[in-house]
């Protein structure tokens, strides 16, 4: 399965209004710690790959995923082979991690505010040191990747956002990328 992703900077408010406008059906507030690693390996970052543990605390609980992203699939969006499944102790699973030889490196803070809206998930991120996105995403097989895209393309617009507006880097590469300049 693939993730098919686009992310702009916007104004949460303005979205936000707009969502309501356009009937947009509120999923709830997250606040997820990501927490990212490097390979023994290979070099993630030259291979555009990703490996982090997410602890996610919700309303009612606290899930905890890992999750392996693929690189970038296209040039037209944030699409990456994706696959996650839940943890029952992000404790056990960095310790497995850090036994063959993967390195704990960054970590990345957001709060996330999401809704669904013409079957795709709309989500108001605020990151830590970043500042606000606006991030439209669905699942995807692979003969449907371009156009889910379009789709994702047409909520933004929907949205009063610009798709040419778009953001590729992830916010683990955002945050590097600020602490190298």
């Amino acid at each position: 399965m693939y993730e098919v992703e686009v992310k702009v900077r916007a104004d949460h408010e303005a979205v936000r209004d707009r969502l309501n406008e356009l009937g947009a059906r509120a999923l709830g507030t997250v606040t997820q710690e990501d927490f990212y690693y490097d390979a023994p390996h290979r070099d993630f970052a030259k291979t555009d790959e990703a490996l982090r543990i997410r602890q996610e605390a919700g309303e009612d609980e606290t899930v905890e995923v890992v999750t392996y992203k693929g690189p970038l699939v296209e040039e037209e969006s944030k699409t990456r082979k994706e696959h996650e499944t839940v943890v029952g102790d992000s404790e056990t699973v960095d310790a497995l991690l850090s036994a063959l030889g993967f390195e704990a490196t960054e970590t990345v803070h957001k709060e996330r505010e999401r809704y669904e809206l013409d079957g795709y998930v709309v989500t108001l991120d605020s990151v830590t040191g970043l500042g606000e996105f606006v991030e439209v995403e669905a699942a995807a097989k692979a003969d449907d990747v371009e156009s889910v895209r379009e789709g994702a393309f047409d909520v933004l617009v929907d949205l009063n956002l610009d798709p040419n507006e778009q953001v590729r880097t992830s916010y683990l590469g955002l945050l590097l990328e600020d602490t190298r300049e």
